[in-house]
Order: structure tokens, then sequence, then C-alpha cells
């Protein structure tokens, strides 16, 4: 009996252990098991070269979303992007893809305009930024092509 009852103790710390590891695990790697509580908005590019789905959103360097989908429409890249519900972001809003560093990840950089009316779930951001292409500008620059 006393076999049983150490092997039933071990059992239920093992069980409490690794629950607690994979909740550590979700939460310090951002993941989200329900989608979480977003709004949605979408705005077209160029190109997002480079860009992935679940990349950062960012307003002064600060995380306030991450990009939901990517799609081709009428031969321009359409970003939807996910943004937490307290983030208000006014319709005048700039987005541009950046990157971390020389040859870091991709991500969408958002600066604020100063207009009142704010974006609501849905709506298009219409002022964008393509991402930069650091291989053709570098092709560019060794063939003599740089004005």
């Amino acid at each position: 009996m006393k076999k049983f009852n150490l092997e039933m103790s071990v059992g239920a710390f093992m069980v409490v252990g690794l629950l607690a590891v994979a909740y550590l695990t979700l939460n310090l790697g951002g993941l989200e098991l329900f989608g979480g509580d977003y709004y949605k908005v979408h705005a077209s590019f160029d190109s997002v070269s480079g860009l992935k789905r679940g990349a950062r959103i960012e307003i002064a360097g600060v995380p306030v979303g991450k990009v939901a989908k990517i799609s081709l429409v009428d031969d321009q890249a359409m970003v939807v992007m996910a943004l937490k519900p307290e983030v208000k972001i006014g319709s005048d809003v700039f987005a541009s893809i950046k990157t971390q560093g020389i040859i870091g990840d991709k991500y969408v950089l958002l600066t604020p305009g100063a207009d009142d009316d704010f974006l609501r779930d849905g709506d298009e951001i219409t002022e964008t930024e393509s991402a930069v292409d650091l291989e053709s500008l570098i092709s560019k620059y060794v063939f003599g092509k740089v004005k």
C-alpha cells in the first residue's frame, strides 16, 4: 500500500509539473489558445517581401498586435492586422514594413497621425510603405545602376 501511495504522489507531482511547464510555455511564447480579443484592419502593400503571418505590429516600439493574414488581391499584397482593443489608431495612420536590424525579422510599424476619427473593425489603412528589398538594392549597387 505504501508503494501505491508513493507512486500516486509522484504521478500527481509530475502532472502538476507538466501543467506548469505548459502554462509557462504558452504565456511566455505569446501563444493564445482561443484567438484573443482583437479587432482587424487591413492594408494593401506593393510588396511584403519577408513578412510572415504572426509577425508583430508596433507603434513606437511597443507591440500592439500581430499579422493575422497575408493574401494577394488585384496584384497587391493585402495584410490583415489584428490589433489589441485598447489600441486606438486614427484613420490617417501610416503603415510601413520594417526589418529588425539588417537581416532580422520583418514587422509592421504603425505611425499614428493626428486624426480623431479612429479605425474600427474591418477598416482599411490607406497610407502604406512597402518593404525594402535589400537584395535588389545590393544588386543595383554591384552592377552600377544606383543613381
